[in-house]
Order: structure tokens, then sequence, then C-alpha cells
């Protein structure tokens, strides 16, 4: 979604996610930032009605290990979706492009491989400054965004 000067975190799930259990795993690297995103998901995700004991808060070291992260979550049956939240802010070199990519395909490949959603929550921004706007600045807090889409795609799934 573009973030054109708009929150766009008045994203809403109307269904009953009472019985849903979802783990969000967050990248230790910006905790800063990663941090704020967590709080924005676990509380869409209250506020969605899943029960408290029903998120599985796991930490990993960096962005690039989300993937292996959310794979382990969700080859536990009891898993319903997870939320990878991450943030990689561009540097001097090229290393912010391999990170990015490797998230990005890394996560795709466990929603294939599981068949169980895994959201792509990571922020890509060119500087700090973009990455706070959109962790619970002005852009709102993806990290609704992304709880909000994990529950739309684990009801789709249960629907199925």
């Amino acid at each position: 979604m573009a973030t054109a000067n708009q929150n766009l975190s008045d994203f809403e799930f109307s269904g009953d996610a009472s019985g849903f259990k979802v783990a969000l795993v967050v990248s230790e690297w910006n905790y800063h930032i990663t941090g704020n995103l967590l709080k924005g998901a676990k509380k869409a995700l209250l506020d969605a009605g899943v029960e408290e004991d029903h998120i599985y808060i796991k930490h990993v070291p960096g962005t690039y290990e989300l993937a292996l992260g959310a794979q382990w979550m969700l080859e536990d049956s009891f898993i319903d979706g997870a939320v990878c939240i991450g943030s990689v802010i561009q540097g001097e070199t090229r290393h912010f492009d391999f990170v990015c990519e490797a998230a990005a395909q890394g996560i795709m490949q466990v929603n294939l491989k599981t068949k169980k959603p895994a959201i792509f929550c990571v922020l890509t921004d060119n500087t700090e400054q973009q990455a706070i706007e959109r962790s619970g600045g002005k852009h709102g807090n993806k990290g609704h965004e992304c709880a909000v889409a994990c529950l739309k795609m684990i009801e789709l799934g249960k629907k199925g």
C-alpha cells in the first residue's frame, strides 16, 4: 500500500478471531522500530478477539532470520498464522538489498511450505525517520495492518 502522507492503519478485521493462535516473530535488530510494530500487531490481535495467551511472541536476531523463525512456529500444528516483524534501513552498502530480498523470498516460501499465512511485516526504508513514521508515526503502524492481514488469511484458510 502506498503511504502518500496518509495513515493506513484504519484497516480492520470484522470476523471472529477468538480461537485463532498467532505467532509474532520479531527481529531484535532495530528494536526501537520493531518493538513499536510488535505493539501495533499485538493490539490489533487483541482488539479482534485473539486471546492474549494465544499470541506467541518469539524474537530472532535480525530480519534475515524471520523466515526460519516463522517456519519453526508454523510447523507446530496449533499455530494458525505468523506475522514476521522486521526493519531494514538503507545503509552505505548493498547489504540492505540482500537482506530485504532474502527476507521477502524466505517469508513467501514459508507460506507455501506450511500452507499457513506468514505475513511480511518488514519495513524497508531509506531512512530511520521513514521507519518511525510507519511504526506508530504519521503513517500509522504497519504492525497493525499486518496483524489484520494475518487474521484475514487465517479466516480464509479455515473457510477453504
